[in-house]
């Protein structure tokens, strides 16, 4: 299992407490038609999404937004850790290219010192009225540009969740 060197203590903890059952959640989390359609801060769109949910499966994804220079595309890739079915998951993210090519932060423009690799904990547990979600990102910082995008992806997938609800 890759461990994330994490040293800097740096690392994004963001709870909510979703009116959904786990299994719901889950399905958000690990379908990639339903994750394309929340994941990613506001006005960006996934028109890439495949996902191998089990240990040691593979995750690519495009994420495109509309800069004022036009349409730019970032990928990411990664594996899956731990797969506990509505309870908990855990995978890497990287940028990558379009192939799963494994970038670095550098390579990408970012700020030196962002790591290469980082991991996403999704931790789900069943409480009244509904789940408690909670969401660690090892090696994004509080505060940081990805910490802003997770927090608008939460309120989408908030959001989607009331629209899957309805249907």
């Amino acid at each position: 299992m890759t461990m994330i060197d994490d040293n800097s203590g740096q690392s994004l903890v963001i709870e909510r407490t979703l009116d959904a059952p786990p299994e719901l959640i889950w399905k958000m989390w690990t379908e990639p038609e339903h994750f394309a359609a929340w994941y990613g801060p506001g006005g960006a769109t996934i028109p890439v999404a495949k996902m191998d949910v089990r240990v040691g499966g593979i995750r690519l994804l495009c994420m495109e937004m509309t800069t004022p220079d036009g349409t730019m595309q970032m990928w990411f890739t990664g594996a899956y850790l731990e797969v506990i079915e509505n309870q908990r998951l855990v995978y890497t993210d990287s940028m990558s290219d379009e192939n799963g090519n494994v970038k670095s932060p550098e390579q990408m423009g970012m700020p030196e010192g962002h790591p290469t690799t980082t991991e996403v904990r999704v931790e789900l547990e069943h409480v009244s009225g509904g789940t408690r979600m909670v969401l660690t990102h090892l090696g994004v910082p509080a505060g940081s540009p990805g910490a802003a995008g997770w927090a608008m992806a939460l309120d989408k997938l908030a959001a989607n969740l009331d629209e899957a609800r309805r249907s």
